[in-house]
């Protein structure tokens, strides 16, 4: 059986509202999946849960929802943040929607001596992080920041949350054997196409709530480096259990 479009949407969902969707949501639903009124739509908020909603209308300027129903109650997703360098074409695309995926509540581009890309497409990331959202059946949709220095970064770093650096010259623990002892808010922080430079390393191994990590004995591309990094922190400290 065909699982029912799921939409994210920024009004306050309960029984019986009436929910209005953008022209891109309505022409998606009338045009694309040629849903006619009275089917069966999800939608969440990122707040109130997943509610079933039929469609009322869907027309050129936008469409109406109406709640029927809660499937599920809003959850909670872990202090988990994505630090990392904004890399070349569809491959930085790819880290924003692997990451919804993976239940990252938080992405920070954060720009770094050897970062190619210096001025990401926000708009096309946070889109590719609302449709990743939607798709996986993830409840909330991850905020994702202006890209800024990775000094930047560490300078405004709270004084709760440590920092998984995933260092590439593999001198480090593995992560699983470093992640699960961590108490409080991690974020995860991965680099540039060319690695961090040494003076960067430097500066990372020397912050008090900065830890070296190991991915292993395989030097891993950017992207694959974020994927492995935010999986195995799932599975040790996260919402994988």
């Amino acid at each position: 059986m065909k699982t029912a479009q799921r939409l994210f949407v920024q009004a306050p969902l309960a029984a019986g509202a009436r929910v209005e969707l953008d022209a891109g949501q309505a022409h998606y639903l009338a045009h694309v999946l040629r849903l006619q009124p009275g089917a069966e739509v999800l939608v969440f908020n990122g707040t109130d849960g997943e509610w079933r909603s039929q469609l009322e209308s869907a027309g050129k300027k936008g469409g109406v929802v109406v709640c029927t129903g809660q499937l599920r109650p809003q959850d909670s997703v872990p202090d988990l943040e994505l630090w990392f360098a904004p890399i070349k074409g569809d491959r930085c695309d790819a880290i924003v929607e692997k990451a919804t995926e993976l239940g990252a509540a938080r992405l920070r581009p954060v720009i770094t001596e050897r970062t190619i890309v210096r001025k990401p497409n926000l708009d096309r990331l946070r889109a590719r992080a609302l449709e990743a959202a939607e798709q996986t059946g993830r409840l909330s949709v991850p905020e994702i920041d202006e890209a800024v220095p990775l000094a930047r970064v560490l300078a405004g770093l709270g004084p709760d949350r440590r920092v998984l650096f995933a260092d590439e010259t593999g001198e480090a623990l593995p992560v699983a054997a470093v992640a699960k002892g961590l108490p409080g808010p991690l974020a995860c922080l991965v680099g540039p196409e060319g690695g961090f430079t040494p003076a960067e390393r430097s500066v990372l191994r020397s912050h008090g709530q900065v830890v070296p990590v190991s991915l292993g004995p395989r030097i891993l591309r950017a992207d694959t480096a974020a994927y492995a990094l935010l999986a195995l922190v799932q599975a040790s400290w996260g919402d994988w259990h």
